[in-house]
């Protein structure tokens, strides 16, 4: 039995057969509509989501299974003092595979201590966001034909963000990779994945404050949103909240062929009149998502597909 905690998890072989049989889904749905008839998958949700929870949801839903969970602590037994690891033990009884979010970082790990099934780490704290990192490989791999030799420019919020975070973990596994990292000095990346990952690996990398000047090198361009729900005070969310704003006239500068990703939701960082340029990939990003999970869901439940 296999879990998904982080990105690492699977090999970069792995990696590629996983992206593989998304592409494949994507090509003949089909073929995969009742891969998973009288499976159940669990969605385990103690902080809020849309994409992340409704993707797995309808990933599992598009293979012919069935899902059942929660997408609040408040409305499960946590909110009574039940612990990740009693809570996981149940769900076991109930389901065939399930996906957990948390606030505090290493409650999925905690959950797959526990569980019987396979767990999905569906994003913990401001650790890791695998699920978020393979729909941004398989997005990439599919928009630009490959993973390798890339200049990729991460803005915003590089300090909290799980989702960057998991994705230089990532990268870091292909040949060509340069890092653009830009994000105002209080939100800077962690040194921890800066000294572990980056510097460990020698991976070329740059620190700006400047948007403006990072784009014409881009080959991607990965936008956060500051997140609110990760400062202590609203003083300090007000200050950085507008601090980077992507809009047509900096999209002006970049490569014909540059690709903007987002994991989402945006707040403003992104102005809507950028949805029409051809580079805008958000939103097909999001499509890339449920190929991928649905994928996922029948690797770590060992269905083959003929």
């Amino acid at each position: 039995m296999r879990h998904l905690i982080s990105p690492l998890d699977f090999t970069v072989e792995e990696l590629d057969t996983l992206m593989d049989l998304a592409s494949d889904i994507e090509a003949h749905p089909e073929k995969y509509a009742h891969a998973c008839a009288g499976k159940k998958l669990a969605t385990l949700f103690y902080e809020p989501s849309t994409r992340t929870r409704l993707s797995h949801e309808a990933a599992m839903l598009n293979l012919g299974g069935q899902v059942l969970g929660f997408s609040s602590a408040d409305s499960s037994s946590a909110a009574k003092g039940e612990s990740v690891a009693d809570t996981i033990r149940m769900i076991s009884c109930y389901a065939d595979i399930c996906a957990i979010r948390h606030p505090k970082e290493g409650a999925p790990l905690v959950a797959a201590m526990h569980a019987s099934i396979p767990v999905i780490n569906a994003g913990d704290g401001g650790h890791q966001h695998p699920t978020q990192t393979l729909t941004d490989l398989l997005t990439i791999r599919s928009l630009k034909g490959r993973l390798s030799d890339l200049t990729i420019g991460l803005c915003g919020d590089l300090k909290f963000g799980r989702t960057v975070h998991s994705l230089i973990h990532a990268l870091s596994r292909y040949t060509g990779i340069r890092f653009v990292l830009i994000s105002p000095e209080e939100l800077r990346l962690p040194s921890y994945v800066r000294d572990d990952v980056l510097k460990k690996k020698g991976i070329p990398y740059e620190e700006v404050a400047s948007l403006d000047d990072a784009m014409p090198k881009l080959d991607i361009l990965y936008m956060t949103r500051v997140q609110k729900e990760r400062f202590f005070n609203e003083e300090d969310y007000v200050r950085m909240k507008d601090f980077y704003i992507l809009d047509n006239e900096k999209m002006k500068a970049a490569k014909p062929d540059m690709l903007v990703l987002h994991p989402l939701p945006r707040v403003n960082e992104i102005a809507v009149e950028v949805d029409s340029d051809p580079r805008a990939a958000y939103f097909r990003q999001v499509q890339y998502g449920v190929y991928i999970r649905m994928a996922l869901i029948l690797t770590l439940l060992e269905v083959k597909v003929c």
